[in-house]
């Protein structure tokens, strides 16, 4: 009798397993057999979409804050000050999440459910950690690091305001951000669209309800913001627990483990360099814009950084489409399609930065004035911005190689070409252009982006073809 319970318990936990490894199997053909520009679409249009999305969180409340009567100039500028902070706390969420979940895809083309498991548990755990720190530094030290980003006694204020509220919700920015990666490499970019779908709405319907209707001003945009970002997590831990994911967050898999976790951060640098760069640059940027053209200098620096955003995060959404996709075949020792996957990406990538630059260099009025009604910001920002996008049309080669990079594991290679385009070029250029350039010194300052990313977009492609045959070669 006891033997046959054992059978049956034994034939019940193999129909179990089995059934778990026809959905990890049907989640293997899905990313190794379809063809690849049908499966990089099917990825890419929800994860692009997400990443829109996550964008209109702080274009929004731009676009609110910049349309305050009165003071809206002088809000939009405070809440631009803002940025470099905003960016660092994104910039740990990635350097978790992006760093984790490529490793998480290539165990699962390896068959190693366990191990991508233990990948989740970790990373989840580092950035709850990684949060209350950073919650920590911002509430003491908002005012100092404000006033060294460019803030001045006029705009001050504001920046406070916005930043002492937002920095509330930082632990749900890291757990969204950084364990949305972690849906999006499973293959379920719908759901992973949805994660931030649900907090952007929230936030375009709050915004007006806090910042006019209930009079709040920049301080409502922040508990809008908060709000809606709890939400995101909540649909984001709801998933990742539940029943439909194949990888789940469990508690036997939470301790920090150093072999786990290191890989996952430095895989992750790379992102977290460029991301974490964009905060340093944009310090540099606002004190030397406010040096030589003053507060609508920088009023006009944070518009031109949300169209930068507006360009990169799409690129970066098409790299985290094709992500799963060159992981897991790269796991599963797939050369040829891991090639063919990498240039379709270049392809649509390189039709993006194109058909953006086009736009932004006919229409630069239209882009300035969705941020601000201010007659003078729009006409000196639309001046500035053909200067400052002037070389975005290549801007698809820098991060379909530099997402191709994170995909494969090659940890090193990616930190290089992020250095190399942010701190070797891009922060010794805002203060070398106003020195050799002659003419409007602020207009040299803005000058400095595009004369570093056509540099760093040439070093880029050089290493990429050399780096990238030599890992494909082993698995061919």
């Amino acid at each position: 009798m006891s033997r046959r319970k054992d059978n049956d318990k034994s034939k019940n936990n193999k129909s179990k397993n089995n059934g778990e490894d026809r959905e990890i199997k049907n989640t293997n053909e899905f990313l190794g057999t379809e063809p690849v520009a049908k499966l990089l679409i099917r990825l890419a249009v929800p994860t692009v979409a997400a990443q829109i999305i996550n964008m209109l969180y702080n274009i929004v409340d731009r676009v609110y804050i910049g349309h305050i009567a009165g003071d809206g100039a002088l809000a939009l500028t405070g809440v631009g000050v803002c940025m470099p902070l905003i960016l660092m706390v994104s910039a740990f969420a990635v350097l978790v999440g992006s760093g984790g979940a490529p490793r998480a895809s290539i165990s699962m083309g390896r068959k190693e459910q366990g191990a991508a498991e233990k990948i989740l548990g970790n990373c989840f755990t580092a950035q709850l950690i990684i949060a209350v720190v950073l919650t920590a530094v911002i509430l003491i030290w908002d005012r100092p690091l404000l006033l060294a980003f460019g803030a001045s006694t006029k705009t001050i204020e504001y920046a406070v305001s916005y930043m002492d509220i937002y920095a509330v919700g930082t632990v749900f920015v890291q757990l969204t951000l950084g364990m949305n990666a972690f849906i999006t490499a499973q293959g379920f970019t719908k759901t992973g669209m949805l994660s931030v779908a649900i907090g952007a709405a929230a936030n375009i319907i709050l915004d007006p309800i806090f910042i006019f209707a209930l009079g709040f001003g920049v301080r409502g945009a922040a508990i809008a913001t908060v709000i809606s970002q709890a939400l995101s997590c909540a649909w984001v831990l709801i998933f990742l627990t539940g029943r439909k994911t194949i990888l789940k967050i469990k508690k036997s898999c939470l301790g920090l483990r150093a072999k786990i976790i290191l890989p996952c951060l430095a895989l992750g640098a790379a992102t977290f360099v460029m991301q974490i760069s964009e905060s340093i640059i944009s310090v540099c940027f606002n004190a030397s814009l406010l040096g030589y053209g003053g507060d609508i200098a920088v009023g006009a620096m944070t518009i031109l950084t949300s169209v930068m955003q507006f360009a990169m995060l799409p690129l970066q959404g098409l790299g985290q489409g094709a992500q799963p996709v060159i992981s897991y075949n790269y796991g599963a020792g797939n050369g040829a399609r891991v090639k063919k996957s990498f240039f379709v990406l270049l392809k649509y990538s390189m039709i993006y930065s194109v058909a953006l630059w086009a736009l932004i260099m006919i229409f630069p009025q239209i882009f300035a004035s969705i941020f601000t009604t201010d007659a003078a910001l729009v006409a000196f920002t639309a001046k500035a911005l053909r200067v400052y996008a002037a070389v975005m049309f290549m801007f698809g080669i820098q991060v379909a190689c530099q997402m191709t990079f994170t995909a494969l594991g090659c940890a090193k290679e990616s930190i290089i070409v992020a250095v190399v385009r942010k701190f070797v070029l891009l922060i010794p250029l805002i203060y070398i252009m106003p020195m050799i350039m002659t003419g409007s010194k602020t207009m040299a300052v803005y000058t400095a982006e595009p004369v570093a990313d056509a540099i760093a977009v040439t070093f880029t492609a050089i290493i990429f073809f050399f780096r990238f045959r030599k890992r494909i070669e082993p698995i061919q």
